[in-house]
């Protein structure tokens, strides 16, 4: 499963929409099962790196710096030239913002390290970028939309997402460390996790999406129309990760990072923010669900072609420059 979890992801996703349209009844109840899923996968993620790499990879100044730029500079303003273009029902704009604007702390570990990236760093990053969405996301709804939707997104949610799947997989994971430290018995409890990432990931790509596709009934139209700005996203969120990876003059390693984090988005955590709005704009949810088909097809394709963006030759990101 491992060498070929991109495809056994994408079957995922089939059979999540196979799964909705055929028991459309399941839907809330799966919609429950998001969050304790998403939770699992964390912590088996945090589980694959010890904790002292983990805080090591903290002190990684510039690293870090250059996940904050691309994600809370460069991005806002991609999406703020695609936004007048953008279908103009409310609910269809606010779903497109609540997803664009929020950078994936999940799977994009694992797409990265597919590519070559730094796992490592981008694991450590997690807690930062989360904390900064939840400050900023509410910022930036109002920027776009005005006050009189901004207050749709509420801290505590965010909050509730932070403590459920940062905090507590993250202590969990490295109590586990410590005990596969200790004792055998640690070591082969903690091994026999780190062989469940693939399916844990794909049982959440799956929950996710068949908890959605009953709710797309005659919105189907109004959705299709944002998935050309999807792909737009990826293709020009590619090109500049790779500009902020130079201006930051990141290893190859660390400039790859640095286009996945730019160009995944938190479809997974902030769909529970989308799925609270009220009836009015419940669209929204499906919205948000739709970036994540989109983007996991789009990961297939960058897989292949940031290592070629960025070759593995031991210099940094920046050409020409040592």
């Amino acid at each position: 499963m491992g060498r070929h979890q991109v495809a056994v992801y994408i079957g995922a996703l089939a059979a999540g929409g196979l799964v909705g349209w055929a028991a459309p009844g399941a839907g809330p109840g799966l919609e429950h099962a998001i969050n304790p899923v998403l939770a699992v996968l964390l912590y088996v993620t945090f589980l694959q790196v010890p904790a002292a790499d983990l805080l090591r990879s903290l002190r990684a100044g510039r690293f870090l710096t250059a996940a904050l730029v691309v994600n809370f500079v460069v991005v806002p303003l991609v999406v703020a030239g695609m936004f007048p273009f953008l279908p103009a029902d409310q609910a269809v704009r606010l779903g497109v913002l609540l997803v664009l604007l929020a950078p994936c702390v999940d799977y994009v570990i694992v797409f990265s390290g597919l590519a070559g990236g730094s796992s490592q760093r981008l694991l450590a990053a997690t807690p930062l970028l989360l904390l900064a969405q939840m400050i900023l996301l509410p910022v930036f709804l109002l920027l776009f939309m005005g006050s009189g939707l901004a207050d749709v997104v509420e801290a505590g949610p965010f909050l509730e997402a932070f403590l459920i799947l940062i905090v507590i997989p993250l202590a969990l994971a490295w109590l586990t460390q410590a005990w596969a430290a200790r004792r055998a018995a640690g070591r082969k409890v903690a091994d026999a996790m780190g062989t469940t990432m693939v399916p844990l990931m794909a049982a959440t790509l799956l929950t996710v999406v068949a908890s959605q596709v009953p709710k797309l009934g005659d919105s189907l139209s109004d959705v299709a129309k944002v998935v050309p700005f999807y792909i737009l996203f990826l293709v020009v969120m590619a090109f500049a990760g790779l500009a902020v990876a130079r201006l930051f003059r990141l290893d190859a390693s660390d400039g790859r990072a640095i286009v996945f984090t730019g160009a995944t988005r938190n479809s997974l955590v902030v769909l529970p923010l989308a799925l609270a709005l009220p009836d009015a704009l419940a669209v929204a949810a499906v919205v948000v669900v739709t970036q994540t088909l989109v983007e996991v097809i789009g990961m297939v394709v960058y897989v292949r072609t940031v290592p070629r963006l960025l070759p593995a030759t031991g210099t940094p990101a920046h050409a020409g420059q040592r």
